[in-house]
């Protein structure tokens, strides 16, 4: 487990999160690339399932990521967003899935430097917490 990589799948809001991680490029800021962005309009449209398929995919870990509180383009998409995500944090250790695999910050469009700390920090996590159990019962 030592050599041990995680896949992390991030859903990231196109206004905030997604042009946070354009100024870490640009800023040549370096995180670890163990991180897949897929870039959403608004955080609010990330529907569980997902989330879900994400893990049964084998990803060790799910962040979703958008817009402070109050910031949202499209009015109150992250509060959606929130609301989502604690419900899914109760569901989700009912099918194996430990909670803390998954993740929701808030990094507004200005923020990276936050960006790519933040990444650097899940991914330090989820080394830590070792592989999503569902990867090793995947038959291939």
């Amino acid at each position: 487990m030592a050599d041990f990589e995680p896949t992390i799948i991030a859903f990231v809001c196109n206004w905030c999160t997604y042009t946070a991680a354009d100024l870490a490029g640009t800023s040549r800021l370096t995180y670890p690339r163990n991180v897949r962005l897929i870039r959403v309009m608004c955080t609010g449209m990330v529907d569980p399932q997902y989330v879900v398929k994400a893990f049964l995919a084998g990803a060790d870990a799910v962040l979703v990521s958008g817009c402070h509180p109050g910031d949202c383009h499209y009015i109150n998409g992250n509060f959606k967003a929130r609301r989502r995500i604690k419900l899914l944090k109760e569901i989700l250790p009912r099918f194996g899935f430990d909670e803390g695999r998954l993740r929701l910050t808030w990094i507004g469009a200005s923020e990276g430097v936050d960006f790519a700390h933040t990444m650097t920090q899940l991914v330090d996590e989820v080394r830590a917490l070792g592989p999503n159990d569902v990867r090793s019962q995947m038959v291939l």
